[in-house]
């Protein structure tokens, strides 16, 4: 049984394909914003190389996954039926948890970082630093950020689809101004753009290793989408063809940038601390380029934060169905047919993570994200040798050899990932990933004697292998 199936509420909105393009878009990237780093750390040469280089490693495996399940299952809740259907309830819910909990974390960030963009503008545009003296101001800023995208999102997937696209035509603008612009001064003075390969006093592999951790997060969250897939007009057909339309449009999107910047001759090692986008593009075409960017860095948060809403609310949503969560959480909204409880309660949350913890959490999405994956791997191959006659209108080609390869390059990135976060980040990420970890074990048990108490599933782990 599927959500839909198992409420009287109308149907939601549903997204075609532009508008899941978008919400996969925003999901991932969102914009060059956030790249910066990579090109201080590691340099021109290499970090243009890893922008090419990840996808291939990192994304595309993580994309064939996740339209391989997603036109096999396209249920609400997507990776947490997956899960559960290959490897059962309890590793169900610890996908579903991890990945709620990762959710929260970032999508509080989001809000967070529309009140930095807010606060770049306002100082570029008009010399004010509100934002910057007054913790209860940015929060109101925040707050005020996410009550408006929770009334979007309650109003259906398409209604984030389609202010979606607003903000990618809002961040893509100014970044394609300042990259034709970029052309032709390098068109009359060209510079190598792309040197030095790497720092000074650092090699091959050391660059490649630094670079690797920061642009891994710049491509991660393809999976995103597979928790509103029943909010998806002919996922079958539509899921495959968003990503083969999101993946280069991510790619381009932070390589062009990138080279547009470079050619503004600013010192690399500056980017990412005291050198951003805003000021690449002032340097470029002047102080009114910086400031436009700097609007559309806004607009990215609000892209991100709207779409990441639409992605982490249905999973206390599919909990409720299940029995996790109280049964007010799986109401629809009598108008709009969405999970309008399961939004305000992640609203909610999202408001008091802002002024909370987030900042110190946000060393742990490393491994709550790679725990989440790393499941949603296993559960590919589980299937693939479980069900083997479960229709797949799109299947990883070279059987059971050739998705245990497409695991194992994203499965050892995340490994060498968490390796460096714990050398870094040392005893403080041990305790809290330790303790997030340990969480959905635990809430496992209490939800299911407060809530579940041995009821049966509504979404059923035992979905039909044919689409018949």
């Amino acid at each position: 049984m599927t959500v839909s199936s198992a409420s009287s509420a109308p149907a939601p909105s549903k997204l075609g394909l532009w508008g899941v393009v978008m919400v996969i878009y925003f999901t991932v990237a969102g914009g060059a914003f956030g790249i910066e780093g990579l090109v201080g750390s590691s340099a021109p040469g290499m970090a243009l190389i890893l922008v090419l280089l990840t996808p291939f490693i990192w994304s595309i495996p993580t994309v064939l996954m996740v339209t391989e399940l997603a036109t096999a299952m396209p249920v609400e809740g997507g990776y947490y039926v997956w899960v559960k259907r290959a490897l059962g309830r309890f590793w169900g819910f610890v996908q579903g948890w991890t990945a709620w909990l990762y959710g929260l974390v970032v999508t509080a960030s989001f809000a967070a970082l529309f009140t930095d963009y807010s606060s770049s503008f306002l100082n570029l545009a008009f010399g004010v630093d509100l934002l910057d003296t007054s913790k209860l101001v940015r929060w109101l800023v925040a707050a005020a950020l996410i009550a408006v995208f929770a009334w979007v999102n309650i109003r259906g997937a398409k209604a984030v689809g389609d202010s979606s696209k607003v903000f990618a035509a809002m961040v893509f603008t100014p970044f394609i101004i300042m990259i034709v612009l970029a052309a032709v001064k390098w068109g009359a003075n060209p510079v190598p753009f792309w040197q030095p390969l790497t720092p000074p006093d650092t090699g091959l592999m050391g660059a490649f290793g630094l670079g690797l951790f920061i642009v891994m997060y710049n491509y991660l969250g393809w999976d995103g989408v597979s928790t509103i897939l029943e909010e998806i007009r002919n996922p079958l057909k539509v899921i495959p063809r968003a990503m083969l339309i999101a993946v280069p449009l991510v790619i381009l999107a932070y390589l062009l940038p990138v080279v547009a910047g470079l050619s503004a001759g600013v010192d690399y090692a500056k980017w990412g601390d005291s050198v951003n986008f805003p000021e690449l593009a002032s340097a470029i075409g002047g102080r009114w380029l910086g400031v436009w960017v700097a609007l559309g860095g806004m607009f990215c948060a609000m892209g991100l934060f709207n779409a990441m809403i639409l992605s982490n609310s249905r999973l206390p949503f599919v909990f409720a169905a299940d029995r996790y969560l109280p049964a007010r959480y799986v109401q629809r909204h009598p108008k709009y047919g969405t999970p309008y409880r399961a939004v305000i309660l992640s609203a909610v949350i999202y408001a008091l993570l802002v002024v909370g913890p987030f900042e110190t959490l946000a060393v742990t999405t490393v491994l709550l994200y790679g725990v989440s994956l790393i499941l949603q791997f296993v559960a590919l191959i589980v299937l693939r040798v479980q069900a083997p006659d479960m229709a797949r209108p799109f299947r990883i080609p070279g059987g059971l050899p050739g998705v245990t390869i497409v695991a194992l390059l994203p499965v050892s990135i995340i490994i060498l990932a968490v390796r460096g976060t714990i050398l870094e980040e040392g005893g403080t990420f041990l305790m809290l990933a330790g303790t997030l970890l340990a969480s959905a074990p635990v809430a496992f048990v209490v939800l299911s004697a407060l809530f579940k108490r041995g009821q049966a599933d509504t979404l059923s782990h035992d979905l039909p292998i044919s689409h018949d």
